[in-house]
Order: structure tokens, then C-alpha cells, then sequence
């Protein structure tokens, strides 16, 4: 029996989603099938075949030729460039809907296209982002796991992990406590077998401080906090080094010693992952009852209707999504 195509939330209809998707499904071309939610006819104006399909399953044959769209029309017209507060309504619904299919079983996974957090909160959105609304969404949904959601950004044979994820830097030092640091990794360590097939991971966790603290000379928190969640951990089965200077986990002999990092702040995992790969990055959510990735981009909002915009990134999502979502069908 074939596995239910992946389900491609449309995003933000004013930046550059449209024209990348449109872009991702000639790439792809039932390569790995998938549906958007979304605007039909916005999706046509991209220039490609564009199929009305009424029931997730149709995906399955229709992607090989056309771009299958389940229809849920934007209620304001949309002006690529320029963001309307009367769309961001439908741009929740699409988030939403899609997830209840994937809850449903009639998608395998979920791939979410950028969204404008401006217009979301001024028309009432009480979320900081997607990975929230979706932990939200899939909160009563029973899990056999330790819950995330956990932010995991790939770039090639890179997989970084993030303990803490939008926060000022002088707030990180006291939002990396021992226990934070052991849900993430215990997330991470499920996830990459879960989500990966990885029987025995291997994960490697960065330290705060350069030079790992220089034994307590360039900071304590190596001695006091992630040297001892590291112990635990590994009491617990879980493969974890000690805390590593960062500045030489990400070479590519360094890559090769381990299958995951658990990073412990934005740009610690941030800019590897960009300088590996640019422009194929990706941003999947560990931790959840449902498959979900997104591509490592915003909404473009300054080339968006220009036709530059790079599918690179959700390509790579889509490919990582259906991957993730074949791993726990083979359990």
C-alpha cells in the first residue's frame, strides 16, 4: 500500500511561497508526491500545470504531471511583495488543516513554506512562530516519545540540534540548564532513530564557552551544568560526548564522529549549517507526533513576483520530509 503524499502548507501568499513551490514540483515531478493547501489560483498564475484535487489520496498519480492543489482560496486579493493583514487568517487555516491531515493519516508529513509573523500577530496570532502553533496543534495527540518540539537545522551530513533558539545572547547562559539540555538531547536521540533509522546515535554536545571553559578559566558552565547533563545522559544509554569546543565540531573530519549536535544557542548551529550549504539548508521539528520540515528561508519578500527566487531549500525539505516520514512507517 502506498504511503499518503506529503502535505506543502502554501505560507505566506505575498512572498516568494508560491513561486518556489511552483518551482520545487517541476523539480520533483512526482518524484516524491505531495499536495499544497492552499490558493489554486494563485499557484497558477506561477505559469505551471496546476491540478484541483479534492482528496489527499488523488496526489499519489496527479503529481506526476501537475501540481496538486486542495483548494482554500486567500480571502484578500494577494500582491506579491506586499503582505495583507486579511490574509493572515487563511495562512493559520492552511497550517492548521494541513496538520490534521497529517494527525488524520491521509498525509505522511507536513512541509511548511515561510510565513510573515508581522500580519499573523496584528490580526490576533498568539504564537511566536510555526513550531509552536504545530506543537499546540498536536498537544493532545498521544506520543510515544520524549515531546519536542526541538529545532534541528541539516545541511549536508550536518544535522544541528538548538537547546535554546531565538533568545538575546545574554539571556543564553542562564536558559541553558541541565535539564533543558537533557530533554534536547533525549529528543534528538529518539528522533534520529525514530525519524533517521540510526540504531545507536551518536551525538556530539557543544560547550557554552570557548575552549569548553579552558577548565573553568573562560566560564563554569562546562564544569557546572553540561558536563554532569552529559553523565546523566549517558547513565540513561545515550551516547553524548562532553561538552566539545565548538570551534572544531564542524569540519568535515569532526562532522563524520557523530550523527547529530545539540547546539546550545541560534548562531552556534546557525552558522555552520549556512556556510555547508547556503542555500539547501533545512529547518525540521523533532519531537512531534507528525513528520515536519520547512525550508531555511523567509518570505522574500523583496523578490517575491520577480522569478529569482531559489527552490533549493524546499526542495531539500520536501526530500528530508519524506525520508523522515518513510523512517517511522518502517518503525
Amino acid at each position: 500500500m502506498a504511503r499518503p503524499p506529503l502535505v506543502l502548507s502554501l505560507g505566506e501568499p505575498a512572498g516568494i511561497g508560491p513561486e518556489v513551490l511552483a518551482k520545487a514540483w517541476t523539480a520533483l515531478k512526482g518524484e516524491k508526491p505531495f499536495f499544497v493547501l492552499g490558493d489554486a489560483w494563485l499557484l497558477a498564475a506561477q505559469g505551471g500545470p496546476v491540478v484541483e484535487i479534492t482528496d489527499p489520496a488523488e496526489a499519489l498519480s496527479a503529481c506526476a504531471t501537475a501540481l496538486p492543489v486542495l483548494h482554500h482560496p486567500a480571502p484578500a486579493p494577494v500582491t506579491a511583495g506586499a503582505p495583507d493583514v486579511r490574509n493572515a487568517s487563511v495562512v493559520a487555516d492552511w497550517i492548521e488543516r494541513a496538520v490534521n491531515l497529517c494527525l488524520a493519516g491521509e498525509a505522511s508529513g507536513l512541509v511548511t513554506a515561510p510565513i510573515a509573523k508581522a500580519p499573523l500577530y496584528a490580526a490576533g496570532f498568539r504564537f511566536p512562530g510555526h513550531t509552536e502553533f504545530i506543537a499546540e496543534l498536536t498537544a493532545d495527540t498521544p506520543f510515544d516519545g520524549t515531546r519536542g518540539p526541538v529545532m534541528m537545522l541539516t545541511a549536508r551530513d550536518l544535522r544541528a540540534c538548538l537547546v535554546t533558539i531565538h533568545l538575546p545572547l545574554d539571556q543564553v547562559p542562564e536558559m541553558v540548564t541541565a535539564e533543558r539540555v537533557k530533554r534536547t538531547a533525549r529528543v534528538v536521540h529518539e528522533s534520529m532513530r525514530r525519524d533517521f533509522g540510526i540504531a545507536e546515535p551518536r551525538l556530539a554536545l557543544a560547550a557554552l564557552n570557548p575552549h569548553a571553559g579552558e577548565s573553568g578559566a573562560l566560564g563554569l558552565q562546562e564544569i557546572e551544568v553540561l558536563r554532569p547533563a552529559a553523565a546523566d545522559l549517558r547513565a540513561e544509554g545515550i551516547a553524548i560526548t562532553d561538552p566539545l569546543p565548538a570551534d572544531t565540531m564542524f569540519h568535515d573530519e569532526a562532522r563524520a564522529t557523530y550523527d547529530a549536535a545539540v547546539c546550545l544557542y541560534h548562531d552556534q548551529a546557525l552558522i555552520p549549517v549556512k556556510t555547508l550549504d547556503f542555500w539547501g539548508g533545512v529547518n525540521a521539528t523533532l519531537g512531534l507526533p507528525i513528520v515536519r520540515t520547512s525550508p531555511d528561508h523567509g518570505t522574500g519578500f523583496e523578490i517575491a513576483g520577480k522569478g529569482v527566487a531559489r527552490p533549493d531549500s524546499l526542495i531539500a525539505a520536501i526530500r528530508l520530509a519524506a525520508e523522515m516520514a518513510a523512517a517511522r512507517a518502517r518503525g
